[in-house]
């Protein structure tokens, strides 16, 4: 069932960009609303998903170059060509606001050319609990960014029920005006098609579904951790003797990753020494807590009573934690692009301290994100920050914890509370 387009936060970013740039390409995972939300921008359409528009390309390819721009070419990795002809059309006349392009995975051959300096890429995400209209935000990310947010103050209703809900509805925008039955249909269904459809068109053949079905399983369970290859490859083999080698899994991690599924948070490399020793490996993430979900055959209530999850990965605390930190993860990476913001993990590596989250700005503007499934923070949930901020001192612009509460509030020593349904961008 369709409805009322809802603006993104890419939107605004298009807005901004179009009228300077001549080609921009939003990626996305499937179903995450490129297409609507490029629509609302073009003078002109080629859906490269459509035969008979395939037919019309291949017999005239400079057609796709022609019409009243900006001209959108949605889903480009179904034919190969057209990344090349934008990218030669664009060296020929660089004007802004030539062409949009979306894709729903990386080019299948290498021999494509990149078009840097030509295609700018946007990275387009499921929906954050504002853009999915659930909630009202008081605090901003980029006036935190900025040094400009003033008093951090606001109250919500959302509380930890509503956020195991939004988790389990997900946020891809075709089921924000779907009942929750047919919600949990479509994501089921989207779960159990990644394998079966979506990754034989990002150009890899399946030589075992099965495997990989239970690979992208143990992925999900091990959301919000920084588990490790062989922990991911046990919990997708639980009981079997005979394991798959790396040289097997790695065409998996690459298809989930080209595919835009897989969403890990990379480790934050600042670039001196003072703190220590800092890990290196990726915080598994995907797409949508949603699809963790459906993927480990979950609902909310499940999350709220602390259901044991299969395949088992190690991890601290219960699963609605570490699926409420994976909504976290979207919200804030959503909210820092516009402002070319990169989003990490800090984790030293003898363990004792770790940051869920370190955003850096433009002029080297740092914020430190915890997020904490609880209403109330102690000082114990704030030692990590305290810590990072007592080693780079002025180089960290705030500090952050984002929780499942109603106040946002900063304490008195200087980090701020803020409930996820009052951030905003």
């Amino acid at each position: 069932m369709s409805g009322t387009y809802l603006r993104r936060v890419v939107d605004t970013e298009l807005d901004a960009l179009l009228p300077e740039l001549p080609a921009i390409a939003l990626d996305g995972p499937k179903g995450v609303g490129k297409t609507a939300t490029a629509e609302k921008h073009a003078g002109t359409m080629y859906r490269l998903d459509d035969p008979d528009t395939i037919q019309l390309v291949t017999a005239d390819t400079g057609q796709i170059t022609r019409g009243r721009p900006p001209i959108l070419i949605d889903e480009h990795q179904r034919w190969e060509p057209s990344w090349d002809l934008v990218r030669r059309a664009v060296d020929a006349d660089p004007s802004p606001g030539r062409f949009l392009l979306t894709g729903s995975a990386t080019p299948r051959h290498p021999s494509s050319h990149s078009g840097a300096g030509r295609i700018v890429s946007l990275r387009m995400r499921p929906m954050t609990l504002p853009e999915r209209g659930l909630v009202a935000p008081t605090v901003s990310l980029s006036a935190l960014l900025a040094q400009t947010a003033g008093r951090i103050a606001g109250d919500t209703e959302f509380g930890l029920a509503d956020y195991a809900h939004a988790i389990v509805r997900g946020g891809f925008p075709g089921a924000q005006h779907m009942s929750d039955r047919a919600a949990r249909l479509a994501l089921d269904s989207y779960a159990r098609l990644i394998v079966e459809r979506d990754v034989p068109e990002a150009g890899l053949g399946v030589r075992n579904p099965t495997q990989m079905r239970a690979w992208l399983r143990a992925l999900a369970a091990a959301t919000a951790t920084t588990a490790s290859w062989e922990s991911v490859r046990d919990a997708a083999t639980p009981g079997q003797g005979d394991k798959p080698a790396r040289s097997t899994t790695r065409p998996w991690a690459d298809a989930l990753e080209r595919t835009w599924i897989s969403d890990p948070v990379e480790a934050w490399q600042p670039g001196f020494g003072h703190l220590g020793r800092l890990g290196t490996g990726a915080k598994h993430h995907l797409a949508d807590p949603a699809l963790a979900c459906a993927l480990l055959g979950l609902d909310e209530d499940d999350l709220l009573t602390g259901k044991h999850t299969e395949p088992a990965v190690p991890r601290d605390g219960v699963f609605l934690g570490a699926l409420f930190e994976s909504l976290v993860a979207l919200t804030v990476r959503v909210f820092a692009q516009p402002e070319e913001a990169a989003v990490g993990h800090l984790r030293r590596r003898n363990g004792d301290h770790e940051v869920d989250f370190v955003i850096t700005g433009r002029h080297r503007r740092r914020i430190a994100v915890e997020a904490e499934l609880s209403a109330l923070v102690e000082d114990k949930d704030v030692r990590h920050l305290l810590w990072l901020k007592g080693e780079l001192g002025d180089e960290l612009t705030d500090m952050i914890v984002i929780t499942t509460g109603r106040h946002a509030y900063r304490r008195q020593d200087g980090v701020a509370v803020v409930p996820l349904g009052l951030l905003g961008p």
